[in-house]
């Protein structure tokens, strides 16, 4: 399946705003041809700054990104609008990601247009193969968004995506705003279009079981760092980080009777604010394992396993 790397990020930093706040602090990942790496962790812990900083929509502070070798930090005018159409994001929300005003051919056609990649009749011909791939029919294309159901409309926003033909597409969570059912096939189509198209994904979810379907690979973030990356398989069965002892800890069971009797233990206090980090390991305040070395010292992501990283001083 892989071949390589598609992204290979070094020291990558992202701050915004006069004060510096640090969305993204020496983030190193390395994301494989042909795989889908899983990204999981709470709300303000850097997610979607991850994924926005590797498709050049948030600009790095420090650090490189290398997109299949070539260095892509500083790029910009005519050769970052070319590397454009290889990199696509599908968003959380797809009603609000679709132009209101543009019937759904029209924009699926957008990035054929802007990128010069089709002219007249071959356009209609394009939207038309995107949205078969995607399971709707061409001629749906004359509607307007409201038109639709929350599932077609995360439909038409990956044949959006799939149109410029990318290499790599971000999924900021697809799934959260449909229900268990629809999820169920979204991941099916996610999963075919990967081995059709021969698509690389970075998956971000809050759903822990959904990630465990669909990711080869899972990278943990916590404030801005990566605290956890493993296969998925090792990651699920030997979570080594407390943090990812605690997320994983929180997943329902299916059955209620083992619900019932599973004891939960929440994870004391919130995410630290980004503009005022802790010194040292930014989990520490939360963590049962801290000690005095983790209240002054940051842990460096390193290999307790072959593939299994963690940034942890008493890692499980």
């Amino acid at each position: 399946m892989s071949t390589g790397p598609m992204f290979d990020a070094r020291a990558l930093t992202v701050a915004f705003g006069r004060s510096r706040v640090l969305g993204l602090r020496a983030i190193d990942l390395t994301i494989a041809t042909g795989e889908t790496l899983g990204l999981v962790g709470e709300s303000g812990s850097g997610k979607s700054t991850l994924a926005r900083s590797l498709l050049r929509l948030n600009r790095a502070s420090a650090g490189s990104i290398r997109f299949q070798g070539r260095d892509i930090t500083r790029l910009q005018g005519t050769p970052l609008r070319a590397l454009r159409r290889q990199l696509q994001m599908i968003f959380q929300d797809p009603f609000s990601s679709l132009n209101p005003r543009l019937s759904i051919g029209r924009a699926i056609a957008e990035s054929l247009i802007i990128h010069g990649l089709a002219r007249g009749s071959e356009i209609q011909e394009r939207v038309a193969a995107s949205l078969a791939m995607v399971g709707l029919p061409a001629t749906l294309a004359s509607r307007m968004p409201h038109e639709f159901s929350g599932g077609q409309r995360q439909r038409i926003c990956i044949a959006r995506a799939l149109c410029c033909r990318p290499q790599f597409i971000a999924c900021d969570e697809v799934l959260s705003a449909l229900d268990v059912s629809l999820q169920g096939q979204m991941l099916d189509l996610l999963a075919r279009l990967k081995h059709q198209l021969g698509l690389t994904y970075l998956f971000i979810s809050h759903d822990l079981r959904v990630v465990q379907r669909i990711s080869d690979r899972v990278a943990v973030m916590y404030l801005g760092r990566i605290v956890e990356l493993a296969a998925t398989a090792e990651l699920y069965a030997h979570p080594a980080h407390p943090y990812t002892g605690a997320l994983l800890a929180a997943i329902p069971t299916p059955d209620p009777l083992i619900e019932r009797a599973r004891r939960f233990v929440a994870l004391p206090g919130e995410l630290p604010s980004p503009a005022r980090p802790p010194a040292g390991c930014a989990f520490h305040e939360r963590c049962p394992k801290a000690s005095a070395r983790c209240r002054t010292e940051l842990p460096p992501l390193a290999d307790i396993a072959p593939g299994h990283k963690v940034a942890c001083f008493h890692p499980n």
